[in-house]
């Protein structure tokens, strides 16, 4: 044995070749935490001293090959001085550098997920093999930071610039059979053969067969380009990675690009300096902290999800009732995960609409290539459309998805419990109705829950589960359960109107309502939110959702907070709707909409609306700069997030912050309401606050925003030591 420690152990094979495997035990996968990096360190040193080596392999003990660096210290690195963090990377990568210098081949034989400090592993190898059944890729660009242990500087001298920038700026982990044929990788080969295939491949090395050394002498040396080539390789790129991810608000993307383009006509060393100088700028951005807070919140989500699982019920069969386009997303939702579902409706053409909207959902992936008709066929078969009950009397979870009124939802509800067997769930996928009150007419509410799911259901992520006053924790967590197996994440709310995310969305539509009152222009509002970094502005968003979809709701919670939620005048989305201008259902609202080449609905301004505005708007138009629209809308929308934890409506931060992202589009590299707040700083929320506490409720601070403050408190504290 050559070295061994807990995490990384350096062994003796045949023929002078040694094994450096990682397995981390007590860990369900490798990662480069502090002390994976320690005994990395120790493990080279070792293998400089080993005489006996001739080849070596680099294997991983886990399913996965390295995850990467382990991103639960990030924040508490990145919050250290610049100096600090400089060295700190350093230092890490004069050890992968030292491991490159080794005097004999290396070969990494990667039978798992190879993603960012796991691929940069691979890269200080001679030559990498594949597993068919693994992934590679630099995703740390989804992190707001780029590859910082010499990724950046490796990836243009293998794979060529245009690749390399591709790579790291896409975060795209690829499979096997691309990064073969972008020459990230030499081989692929089945995963039984894996480790005989590296093995096999030293031996060439060590034979002279393979001229492993012309492999490392091309990533210590510059890329062999001419300047007029770069030029042309870094200009095509860049047009390309910047028309798709603004570097304003990605800004890694460009402190990587603007690395690699000073660093690509040095030798080795002297490029990872200026890699590590650019990523310690990028670590040092607030949107490193809001993207490397989001993956961490979506752990905690995750994690909080699987507790709240713990007492589900077995669920082998579901069944949902209402067909249509929302009962159909669901239907398809269900089956696509393998699990038998019933769509139950009281017209054959709504069922008809379900199937055609399962099926619809279905040929596109088979038209793309990543289901074959076959499966298709299957998943479709699980799918049973029915016009009775007949066949309730097994299913053990029920979604309600009748239309959103509590009357029919009453009556419908009513009627499944009586048919079902007594442990079956009953779930109503309402956005706006309180759980509590639905369940007044049923005979065991103990069984009853909410389960929201957002539209178009296949590609929205969240499902928030609404625990009523009488909802058991059986009940939640077999909702939970389902909504895991249906591939979506779940957040656990308690009930009041609009639950979490509507409830927060709809005083954003107010501070909306408000400023088109005043005077100002809806597009010029639209292009200020978009440019902040929501997808589509408010006006664009609710002719989406539907202006009769928006104004059935905002009845709904004027009802439940008279205070902030119930304006003394007639909005514009209201006075749009009573002109029967719904959105893009039926072509008009706050745009038009036109079918563009794709058959898609394409908005362009309607003069038509800035004449019916007239009459809800107090004194003609008005000019607000772009900074008074932004703490205008986030106010609201911010505010009434700190209200929901406030009411323990939603229980953490970190939950709140997911739900607002996945449900709502919240830009993601602001990393959610309460880590934009934390941004902020909370004395400057609070002065924004008091400025604006005049336009009424729903801007006057909330209380825990005022004890935060006076405490010196964040939603998020400092995490380093």
């Amino acid at each position: 044995m050559i070295y061994q420690g807990n995490r990384i152990s350096v062994s003796m094979l045949d023929d002078g070749i040694a094994n450096m495997q990682f397995n981390a035990e007590n860990e369900s996968v490798n990662k480069f935490d502090a002390e994976t990096n320690k005994q990395f360190a120790e493990a080279v040193s070792a293998l400089e001293q080993a005489d006996e080596v001739k080849g070596l392999v680099v294997t991983s003990g886990k399913s996965v090959f390295i995850a990467g660096a382990d991103i639960t210290e990030f924040l508490g690195i990145f919050e250290e001085p610049e100096e600090q963090i400089l060295s700190w990377l350093l230092e890490i990568n004069q050890v992968f550098n030292r491991f490159e210098d080794l005097p004999f081949p290396k070969v990494a034989a990667i039978n798992g997920a190879a993603l960012g400090g796991g691929c940069e592993m691979t890269l200080v190898c001679e030559y990498r093999v594949m597993s068919d059944k693994a992934q590679i890729g630099l995703p740390e660009t989804q992190l707001g930071i780029f590859p910082g242990f010499g990724g950046s500087v490796r990836t243009p001298r293998i794979l060529g610039i245009d690749n390399a920038l591709e790579l790291i700026a896409t975060g795209k982990p690829q499979k096997p059979a691309d990064a073969l044929k972008l020459g990230l990788v030499d081989a692929v080969v089945s995963a039984d053969d894996l480790q005989n295939a590296a093995i096999d491949l030293v031996k060439k090395c060590i034979s002279g067969e393979l001229d492993w050394q012309a492999k490392r002498e091309e990533k210590l040396n510059p890329v062999k380009l001419n300047q007029l080539e770069q030029a042309m390789a870094f200009n095509s790129a860049k047009g390309m990675i910047f028309a798709k991810a603004n570097p304003k608000q990605y800004p890694a993307v460009a402190l990587a690009i603007e690395a690699i383009e000073k660093h690509v006509n040095m030798p080795r060393d002297k490029a990872i300096e200026v890699e590590a100088n650019n990523f310690v700028k990028a670590a040092k951005t607030p949107q490193a902290e809001s993207l490397v807070g989001i993956f961490l919140n979506d752990q905690a989500v995750k994690k909080l999800a699987k507790q709240h699982s713990a007492k589900a019920h077995d669920i082998n069969e579901a069944a949902v009732l209402g067909a249509g386009i929302m009962g159909g997303g669901i239907a398809y939702q269900a089956a696509s995960k393998g699990l038998p579902i019933i769509m139950k409706d009281i017209k054959a053409e709504q069922l008809d609409l379900g199937m055609g909207e399962a099926s619809k959902l279905l040929g596109k992936l088979v038209e793309r290539g990543k289901m074959t008709p076959a499966k298709m066929g299957e998943t479709l078969s699980r799918i049973r459309p029915t016009l009775n009950y007949g066949d309730f009397g097994e299913t053990d979870i029920v979604i309600e998805a009748v239309v959103e009124n509590p009357k029919v939802k009453h009556a419908v509800l009513k009627e499944v419990e009586g048919l079902v067997k007594e442990d079956c769930i009953l779930a109503s996928n309402t956005s706006t109705i309180s759980i509590t009150h639905l369940a007044e007419v049923l005979e065991r509410p103990e069984n009853f829950v909410g389960m929201h799911f957002f539209n178009p259901v296949h590609r929205m992520p969240l499902v928030e589960v609404i625990r009523g006053e009488k909802s058991s924790e059986e009940a939640i967590a077999t909702t939970v359960a389902l909504a895991q197996r249906m591939g979506k994440v779940p957040v656990v709310v308690n009930d009041c109107p609009g639950f979490l995310v509507n409830r927060v969305l709809f005083p954003y539509f107010g501070a909306f309502d408000l400023l088109l009152k005043e005077g100002a222009d809806f597009v010029h509002i639209d292009k200020v939110m978009e440019k902040f970094g929501w997808p589509m502005g408010p006006a664009y968003l609710i002719d989406v959702v539907g202006l009769d979809t928006g104004v059935h709701g905002a009845e709904v919670m004027a009802e439940g907070f008279p205070d902030r939620m119930k304006p003394d005048y007639k909005g514009a989305i209201k006075h749009l709707f009573e002109n029967n201008r719904l959105g893009q259902k039926n072509g008009v609202g706050f745009y038009k909409y036109e079918k563009d080449k794709r058959g898609k609905p394409k908005k362009v301004a309607d003069d038509a609306t800035y004449d019916l505005l007239k009459a809800v708007t107090d004194n003609g138009s008005q000019e607000f700069d772009d900074q008074t629209i932004i703490d205008r809308m986030m106010l609201a929308f911010c505010n009434e997030t700190v209200r929901c934890l406030e009411d323990n409506i939603v229980a953490t931060p970190a939950e709140a912050d997911m739900a607002m992202i996945m449900g709502v589009g919240f830009p993601p590299f602001r990393g959610g309401p309460c880590r934009y707040i934390d941004q902020l700083g909370l004395d400057n929320y609070l002065a924004l606050c008091e400025k604006y506490a005049h336009l009424g409720k729903a801007y006057e601070a909330p209380q825990k925003i005022r004890d935060m403050a006076a405490a010196g408190e964040k939603f998020y504290p400092t995490t380093s030591a």
